[in-house]
């Protein structure tokens, strides 16, 4: 068998970059939301950790941005004439639907789908299952588009498999990979697929959280589980805490992270930890590695710590052998009990040896950290040759997207500006080049007219 690797495919930030506290129940979104943001300063951020980490001998790639303004969604709402008259009246009549169709939050691309990789498929080939974001209807226009760039990406019907998102209704809600975690030995062995949901959908009797909605729901893991043809005794599904949704934590990747045979977790993260702990040995079994849960204690890091710092939105990398890197966002830097414990840590036997800090603050600033920013996909050999060559960050790529950036994005972007057709314009002419500079093809609406 081929060996593999995991790659991560990072969300490239769009040229309407902006603040306008759309998600409710993202703290961070909602406190930056009377903000102006710098899209440049954002994309050249998130261009620095894909290079650096490329640097360091992981595999990067880029996924493209969306258009936005979403025109076409406007125009499906009842808004017509040209662009400049359809931009005009939703001003006038709807200014936060404007907005919401020209939030960047696609940069996010741990929430574009669910993937799992060919050592754990029935037909052998890595699946991807579009997240329908029905949660949020910002995000919800996501997932068409969103599909057209991972079937540009991933082309190759011989190792890839792309599902349509799951129905956009509540009891389907797919937050996508920001709810999922893949645990093995080595990537390409079989390993064990880890669902956390907020919610049972169908039984109301459900424990859930009363503050803030539960995103993800176990109707939803279960299809993605079934359409991606994994065995049941593979597959471990927990919920998430709801005391802990209700205090901010949206999504399981803000309480959890994991990689290989590790789970670094929050002791308030879950449910029934003890009930998950078991579910996972149980589905580990005799494998030759042991499994490490590297729990953090409430007493040491509290919840709102996690929140504000966004310790567990990191990347939990493997360096080749069994030691790991945690790559963190500088606010876990200047968190003294976040920081104190990270240091500990590394000091530590745990599997986590080494911490980096990056800059990712216009990122952090509308409620994503590292983790948010990337798609992890465990490829062969075979199956990374078989991706878009152009998709993959490397020194050349690295000049040509900087470039890119400085010839088409602002430096400036506050919610009016968005009414600016100007900006229209402008974005789509930086997204025509790119599908060049990414070899995409056309993928956006208005690259089809």
């Amino acid at each position: 068998m081929n060996s593999a690797t995991e790659a991560n495919f990072d969300g490239l930030v769009g040229p309407t970059h902006n603040y306008s506290g759309l998600s409710f129940g993202n703290v961070a979104s909602l406190k930056n939301a009377t903000q102006g943001s710098n899209p440049k300063a954002a994309a050249k951020q998130g261009l620095e950790k894909m290079k650096a980490l490329a640097d360091m001998g992981f595999a990067q790639g880029i996924l493209a941005p969306h258009e936005r303004p979403h025109l076409p969604t406007l125009r499906r709402l009842g808004f017509s004439g040209s662009d400049q008259q359809v931009l005009e009246k939703v001003v006038k009549q709807a200014p936060k639907l404007l907005a919401a169709v020209s939030s960047a939050s696609c940069m996010w691309t741990a929430n574009a789908a669910t993937v799992s990789p060919s050592g754990d498929t029935q037909d052998g080939r890595v699946h991807f299952t579009t997240a329908n974001l029905v949660n949020k209807f910002h995000r919800s226009i996501e997932h068409e588009t969103t599909a057209a760039i991972l079937r540009a990406s991933f082309a190759d019907s011989q190792y890839f498999s792309h599902h349509n998102a799951l129905p956009s209704v509540e009891h389907f809600g797919d937050e996508g990979a920001a709810n999922h975690t893949r645990f093995c030995e080595h990537y390409n062995e079989a390993g064990i697929e880890f669902f956390v949901y907020g919610t049972k959908a169908f039984d109301q009797a459900a424990p859930r959280p009363t503050s803030f909605p539960a995103r993800q729901t176990l109707e939803a893991s279960q299809a993605v589980a079934r359409a991606h043809g994994l065995s049941p005794q593979q597959v471990v599904y927990a919920q998430q805490n709801p005391d802990v949704i209700d205090a901010g934590v949206f999504h399981n990747d803000v309480i959890a992270v994991g990689n290989r045979n590790a789970h670094f977790y929050h002791q308030q993260a879950f449910l029934d930890t003890a009930q998950m702990k078991q579910d996972l040995l149980t589905a580990w079994g005799d494998r030759t590695s042991p499994f490490h849960f590297i729990e953090v204690p409430s007493d040491a890091v509290s919840v709102q710590d996690c929140i504000q710092s966004y310790l567990f939105n990191s990347q939990l990398l493997s360096r080749g052998d069994d030691n790991m890197v945690l790559i963190v966002p500088g606010e876990c830097q200047a968190n003294p009990n976040v920081w104190r414990y990270l240091q500990s840590l590394v000091e530590s036997n745990a599997p986590i040896q080494e911490v980096k800090v990056f800059d990712l603050k216009q990122s952090m600033s509308n409620g994503g950290g590292p983790a948010c920013l990337r798609l992890r996909v465990a490829l062969t050999k075979a199956e990374r040759q078989a991706v878009n060559p152009a998709i993959w960050m490397n020194d050349e790529q690295f000049i040509q997207l900087n470039q890119w950036v400085d010839r088409h994005y602002r430096d400036r972007l506050v919610e009016a500006d968005l009414a600016d057709p100007q900006l229209l314009i402008e974005s789509r002419t930086a997204l025509d080049e790119l599908t060049q500079l990414l070899n995409l093809g056309s993928i956006y609406p208005f690259q089809k007219i």
